[in-house]
């Protein structure tokens, strides 16, 4: 029984420590420890789950563990520029979580088919990702110019041009300026092009992107 348990958390330091080594390579919030540690006490806490309530609710603790690691999920998760970040290592904990469970309740083949899976998932995929990002990236363009009844359409026609989707946003008047702000999307070389003639347009005082 004593060689039971080490070997469950031997494994499952193992298995959150390979998925914790991909995640501390990209220099995340959730690296190598803190995978470690949630697998195993993921572990741990199923095991005790079996342990104290065996024939009648082997599930009373363990059931807890999804909840709990909601809460620490969410503490890595936060709101960058036009973005949000860290949803792919609160939702990597929240598998780990599952590692250590199933390692606790001696399920060792098909956790370690979940660990090798997540690995797939955080060191392929983020390629593919990139590729889809690239045929179809989501900008907002701010532009400033001098006050004239045609800017909007004369900047609106350089979309155009590009075969690019957009959507304005808002439109300011200050005094003698004009402020706008789009929505575009589409092919990240477009938005490289666009970028590069609105830059070195003459006629525009401010431009963010």
């Amino acid at each position: 029984m004593t060689q039971e348990i080490i070997i469950r958390f031997l494994l499952a330091a193992l298995w959150g420590g390979v998925v914790g080594a991909e995640r501390e390579y990209r220099s995340k919030s959730a690296g190598f420890r803190t995978m470690i540690m949630i697998s195993m006490g993921s572990c741990f806490f199923t095991m005790m789950s079996m342990y104290i309530g065996a024939g009648n609710s082997p599930d009373r603790i363990a059931s807890n563990i999804v909840t709990g690691i909601g809460f620490l999920g969410a503490g890595v998760i936060f709101r960058g520029d036009n973005r949000v970040n860290g949803i792919t290592t609160a939702a990597t904990i929240w598998a780990v979580a599952a590692v250590g469970m199933g390692i606790g309740c001696g399920q060792y083949w098909t956790s370690a088919c979940a660990s090798l899976l997540i690995l797939i998932v955080l060191t392929l995929l983020p390629y593919a990702e990139k590729m889809i990002d690239n045929w179809n990236q989501f900008k907002t363009y701010t532009v400033q110019c001098d006050y004239t009844t045609e800017q909007v359409k004369r900047i609106e026609a350089v979309f155009n041009n590009f075969k690019l989707k957009y959507n304005l946003v808002s439109q300011v008047k200050d005094g003698n300026k004009l402020t706008m702000q789009w929505s575009v999307q589409g092919h990240a070389s477009k938005h490289r092009q666009l970028t590069d003639i609105l830059m070195n347009d003459p006629s525009v005082n401010k431009f963010e992107c």
